[in-house]
Protein backbone atom coordinates (compact mmCIF):
# COMPACT_ATOMS: atom_id res chain seq x y z
CA UNK A 1 0.00 0.00 0.00
CA UNK A 2 1.78 3.33 -1.55
CA UNK A 3 2.16 5.86 1.79
CA UNK A 4 3.71 9.77 2.48
CA UNK A 5 4.28 11.47 4.84
CA UNK A 6 2.35 15.22 5.87
CA UNK A 7 2.84 17.14 8.71
CA UNK A 8 5.51 14.16 10.21
CA UNK A 9 1.75 11.73 10.09
CA UNK A 10 1.68 9.18 7.61
CA UNK A 11 -1.00 8.84 5.48
CA UNK A 12 -2.31 6.15 3.28
CA UNK A 13 -3.78 6.60 -0.48
CA UNK A 14 -4.44 4.72 -3.87
CA UNK A 15 -4.45 5.61 -7.74
CA UNK A 16 -6.50 4.25 -9.98
CA UNK A 17 -7.35 4.94 -13.51
CA UNK A 18 -4.95 6.35 -16.20
CA UNK A 19 -2.40 7.99 -15.49
CA UNK A 20 -2.59 10.76 -17.74
CA UNK A 21 -6.58 11.20 -17.24
CA UNK A 22 -7.88 14.33 -14.83
CA UNK A 23 -7.25 13.34 -11.18
CA UNK A 24 -10.84 13.25 -8.91
CA UNK A 25 -9.99 13.21 -5.20
CA UNK A 26 -12.28 11.19 -3.17
CA UNK A 27 -12.70 12.08 0.64
CA UNK A 28 -14.15 9.67 3.08
CA UNK A 29 -16.83 9.86 5.54
CA UNK A 30 -16.14 10.08 9.33
CA UNK A 31 -15.55 6.17 10.37
CA UNK A 32 -15.13 4.72 6.96
CA UNK A 33 -11.60 4.08 5.04
CA UNK A 34 -10.57 4.42 1.24
CA UNK A 35 -12.47 1.43 0.57
CA UNK A 36 -15.98 3.28 0.94
CA UNK A 37 -15.07 4.78 -3.08
CA UNK A 38 -15.41 0.91 -4.38
CA UNK A 39 -18.45 1.13 -5.93
CA UNK A 40 -17.25 4.19 -8.17
CA UNK A 41 -14.21 2.95 -9.19
CA UNK A 42 -15.22 0.64 -12.55
CA UNK A 43 -17.06 4.06 -13.25
CA UNK A 44 -14.71 6.93 -12.71
CA UNK A 45 -11.73 5.17 -13.38
CA UNK A 46 -12.52 5.39 -17.69
CA UNK A 47 -12.52 8.76 -16.90
CA UNK A 48 -10.49 9.99 -14.32
CA UNK A 49 -7.23 9.09 -12.73
CA UNK A 50 -8.72 8.47 -9.12
CA UNK A 51 -7.20 9.41 -6.07
CA UNK A 52 -8.71 8.17 -2.63
CA UNK A 53 -6.78 8.62 1.01
CA UNK A 54 -8.05 7.96 4.00
CA UNK A 55 -8.86 11.12 6.36
CA UNK A 56 -6.24 11.56 9.14
CA UNK A 57 -6.50 9.28 12.06
CA UNK A 58 -8.73 6.69 9.63
CA UNK A 59 -7.48 3.44 7.92
CA UNK A 60 -3.90 3.46 7.51
CA UNK A 61 -3.30 6.79 7.86
CA UNK A 62 -2.01 7.60 11.36
CA UNK A 63 -3.69 9.45 14.06
CA UNK A 64 -0.39 12.30 14.35
CA UNK A 65 -0.68 15.00 16.97
CA UNK A 66 -4.01 16.41 18.36
CA UNK A 67 -6.46 18.32 18.68
CA UNK A 68 -8.25 18.29 14.64
CA UNK A 69 -9.62 21.25 13.16
CA UNK A 70 -11.67 21.23 9.62
CA UNK A 71 -8.42 23.48 8.70
CA UNK A 72 -6.23 20.99 9.32
CA UNK A 73 -8.31 18.38 7.38
CA UNK A 74 -8.21 20.91 4.42
CA UNK A 75 -4.94 21.88 4.55
CA UNK A 76 -3.99 17.88 4.48
CA UNK A 77 -5.24 17.52 0.92
CA UNK A 78 -3.83 20.53 0.13
CA UNK A 79 -0.45 18.97 0.76
CA UNK A 80 -1.54 15.19 -0.59
CA UNK A 81 -1.96 17.46 -3.88
CA UNK A 82 1.33 19.48 -3.41
CA UNK A 83 3.49 15.96 -2.83
CA UNK A 84 2.08 14.38 -5.25
CA UNK A 85 3.02 17.21 -8.17
CA UNK A 86 -0.62 17.52 -8.79
CA UNK A 87 -1.62 21.05 -9.44
CA UNK A 88 -5.68 20.90 -9.78
CA UNK A 89 -8.25 18.38 -9.36
CA UNK A 90 -11.57 17.77 -8.81
CA UNK A 91 -12.50 16.91 -5.36
CA UNK A 92 -15.72 14.55 -4.35
CA UNK A 93 -16.05 14.33 -0.88
CA UNK A 94 -19.10 12.45 1.41
CA UNK A 95 -20.18 13.76 5.28
CA UNK A 96 -16.81 14.50 6.67
CA UNK A 97 -15.37 14.62 3.49
CA UNK A 98 -18.07 16.96 2.19
CA UNK A 99 -17.23 19.64 4.44
CA UNK A 100 -13.37 19.16 3.94
CA UNK A 101 -14.53 19.89 0.22
CA UNK A 102 -16.23 22.88 1.43
CA UNK A 103 -13.54 24.20 3.21
CA UNK A 104 -11.44 23.57 0.17
CA UNK A 105 -13.29 25.56 -2.04
CA UNK A 106 -13.58 28.69 0.40
CA UNK A 107 -9.84 28.52 1.30
CA UNK A 108 -7.95 26.84 -1.65
CA UNK A 109 -9.89 27.01 -4.99
CA UNK A 110 -7.17 27.86 -7.11
CA UNK A 111 -6.48 24.01 -6.58
CA UNK A 112 -10.20 22.69 -7.91
CA UNK A 113 -11.30 21.96 -11.11
CA UNK A 114 -15.40 21.24 -9.86
CA UNK A 115 -16.58 20.43 -6.36
CA UNK A 116 -18.60 17.61 -5.25
CA UNK A 117 -20.32 17.12 -1.89
CA UNK A 118 -22.49 14.76 -1.02
CA UNK A 119 -24.44 14.36 2.00
CA UNK A 120 -22.88 17.11 4.01
CA UNK A 121 -24.22 20.56 5.54
CA UNK A 122 -22.28 23.10 6.03
CA UNK A 123 -22.28 22.77 10.12
CA UNK A 124 -22.89 18.94 10.63
CA UNK A 125 -25.04 18.41 13.96
CA UNK A 126 -24.06 20.76 16.91
CA UNK A 127 -20.81 21.41 18.77
CA UNK A 128 -23.14 19.28 22.00
CA UNK A 129 -23.19 16.52 19.96
CA UNK A 130 -20.13 15.74 18.40
CA UNK A 131 -18.58 16.50 22.10
CA UNK A 132 -20.82 13.97 23.40
CA UNK A 133 -19.84 11.04 20.74
CA UNK A 134 -15.97 12.32 21.57
CA UNK A 135 -16.09 11.66 25.14
CA UNK A 136 -18.27 8.36 24.94
CA UNK A 137 -15.39 6.62 22.39
CA UNK A 138 -12.78 8.17 24.55
CA UNK A 139 -14.49 6.33 27.50
CA UNK A 140 -16.02 3.08 25.79
CA UNK A 141 -14.44 2.78 22.03
CA UNK A 142 -15.65 2.13 19.21
CA UNK A 143 -18.22 -0.42 20.16
CA UNK A 144 -21.48 1.49 20.67
CA UNK A 145 -20.77 4.24 18.07
CA UNK A 146 -20.54 1.02 15.06
CA UNK A 147 -23.95 -0.88 16.77
CA UNK A 148 -26.24 2.17 15.79
CA UNK A 149 -24.79 3.17 12.98
CA UNK A 150 -26.67 1.01 10.27
CA UNK A 151 -30.02 3.11 11.31
CA UNK A 152 -28.18 6.47 10.40
CA UNK A 153 -25.92 5.26 7.13
CA UNK A 154 -28.50 3.46 5.63
CA UNK A 155 -32.35 3.02 4.77
CA UNK A 156 -33.86 -0.60 6.32
CA UNK A 157 -34.95 -1.82 3.06
CA UNK A 158 -31.17 -1.47 1.70
CA UNK A 159 -29.94 -2.59 5.14
CA UNK A 160 -32.08 -6.13 4.80
CA UNK A 161 -31.32 -6.61 1.23
CA UNK A 162 -27.39 -6.19 1.49
CA UNK A 163 -26.28 -7.43 4.57
CA UNK A 164 -22.65 -8.05 3.63
CA UNK A 165 -22.00 -4.38 2.06
CA UNK A 166 -23.63 -2.87 5.51
CA UNK A 167 -20.95 -5.20 7.69
CA UNK A 168 -18.57 -3.99 5.66
CA UNK A 169 -18.84 -0.70 6.32
CA UNK A 170 -19.84 -0.90 9.78
CA UNK A 171 -16.13 -2.93 9.79
CA UNK A 172 -14.55 -0.12 9.17
CA UNK A 173 -16.13 2.27 11.86
CA UNK A 174 -15.45 -0.61 14.49
CA UNK A 175 -12.13 -0.69 13.61
CA UNK A 176 -11.23 2.94 13.26
CA UNK A 177 -8.97 4.16 15.98
CA UNK A 178 -10.79 5.86 18.63
CA UNK A 179 -8.54 9.03 19.09
CA UNK A 180 -8.81 9.48 15.57
CA UNK A 181 -12.34 9.48 15.16
CA UNK A 182 -12.53 11.24 18.58
CA UNK A 183 -10.19 14.12 16.94
CA UNK A 184 -12.18 13.98 13.74
CA UNK A 185 -15.64 14.16 16.48
CA UNK A 186 -13.92 17.60 17.95
CA UNK A 187 -13.04 19.22 14.75
CA UNK A 188 -16.97 18.55 13.40
CA UNK A 189 -17.78 20.66 16.39
CA UNK A 190 -16.47 23.26 15.54
CA UNK A 191 -16.53 23.25 11.94
CA UNK A 192 -19.35 26.13 10.46
CA UNK A 193 -18.86 27.21 6.88
CA UNK A 194 -22.54 28.59 6.27
CA UNK A 195 -21.29 32.25 6.27
CA UNK A 196 -17.99 31.71 4.38
CA UNK A 197 -19.28 28.91 1.31
CA UNK A 198 -21.00 32.01 -0.59
CA UNK A 199 -17.72 32.35 -1.38
CA UNK A 200 -16.96 29.06 -3.28
CA UNK A 201 -15.96 30.09 -7.10
CA UNK A 202 -16.02 26.95 -8.61
CA UNK A 203 -18.67 24.74 -9.95
CA UNK A 204 -19.90 23.05 -7.48
CA UNK A 205 -22.91 19.87 -7.07
CA UNK A 206 -24.71 18.77 -3.87
CA UNK A 207 -26.11 15.35 -3.47
CA UNK A 208 -28.63 14.73 -1.23
CA UNK A 209 -29.86 11.48 -0.03
CA UNK A 210 -33.73 11.41 0.54
CA UNK A 211 -34.18 9.36 3.24
CA UNK A 212 -31.21 10.41 5.18
CA UNK A 213 -31.39 11.24 9.05
CA UNK A 214 -27.81 12.87 9.12
CA UNK A 215 -27.81 15.98 6.69
CA UNK A 216 -30.87 15.75 5.21
CA UNK A 217 -32.05 17.74 1.79
CA UNK A 218 -32.62 20.77 3.67
CA UNK A 219 -28.71 20.75 4.52
CA UNK A 220 -28.49 20.25 0.48
CA UNK A 221 -30.62 22.83 -0.20
CA UNK A 222 -28.61 25.75 2.24
CA UNK A 223 -25.29 25.01 0.45
CA UNK A 224 -26.91 25.47 -3.07
CA UNK A 225 -28.42 28.16 -2.18
CA UNK A 226 -25.73 30.16 -1.02
CA UNK A 227 -22.88 29.05 -3.56
CA UNK A 228 -22.71 30.68 -6.58
CA UNK A 229 -24.12 28.82 -9.51
CA UNK A 230 -24.52 25.17 -7.27
CA UNK A 231 -26.88 22.86 -8.64
CA UNK A 232 -28.10 19.74 -6.31
CA UNK A 233 -29.65 16.52 -6.88
CA UNK A 234 -31.60 14.18 -4.71
CA UNK A 235 -30.88 9.93 -4.44
CA UNK A 236 -33.17 7.17 -2.89
CA UNK A 237 -30.78 7.00 -0.18
CA UNK A 238 -29.94 7.44 3.68
CA UNK A 239 -26.50 9.07 4.35
CA UNK A 240 -24.24 6.76 2.63
CA UNK A 241 -25.50 7.48 -1.10
CA UNK A 242 -22.57 6.55 -2.99
CA UNK A 243 -23.06 2.88 -1.65
CA UNK A 244 -26.73 2.82 -1.33
CA UNK A 245 -27.81 4.35 -4.52
CA UNK A 246 -24.39 4.05 -6.29
CA UNK A 247 -25.65 3.28 -9.87
CA UNK A 248 -27.64 6.98 -9.47
CA UNK A 249 -24.75 8.44 -7.48
CA UNK A 250 -22.11 7.64 -10.52
CA UNK A 251 -24.41 8.98 -13.08
CA UNK A 252 -25.57 12.15 -11.27
CA UNK A 253 -21.26 13.24 -10.62
CA UNK A 254 -20.32 11.64 -13.66
CA UNK A 255 -22.62 13.83 -15.83
CA UNK A 256 -21.70 17.15 -13.53
CA UNK A 257 -17.86 16.42 -13.99
CA UNK A 258 -18.13 15.53 -17.58
CA UNK A 259 -20.24 18.56 -18.50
Amino acid sequence: MPYLDIDNTRFHYRFDGPADAPVLVFSNSLGTTLDMWQPQLDAFAQHFRVLRYDSRGHGGSEVGSVPYTLELLGRDVVALLDVLDIEHAHFCGISMGGLTGQWLGVHAPERLVKLVVCNTAARIGTAEGWQSRSALVREQGMAEVAAGAAGRWFTPGFAATEPAVVEDLIGQLRNSPTEGYAACCDALAEADLRDAIAAIPVPTLAVAGRFDPVTTPADADFIASRVPGAVRVDLDAAHLSNVEAAGAFNRAVLDFLLA
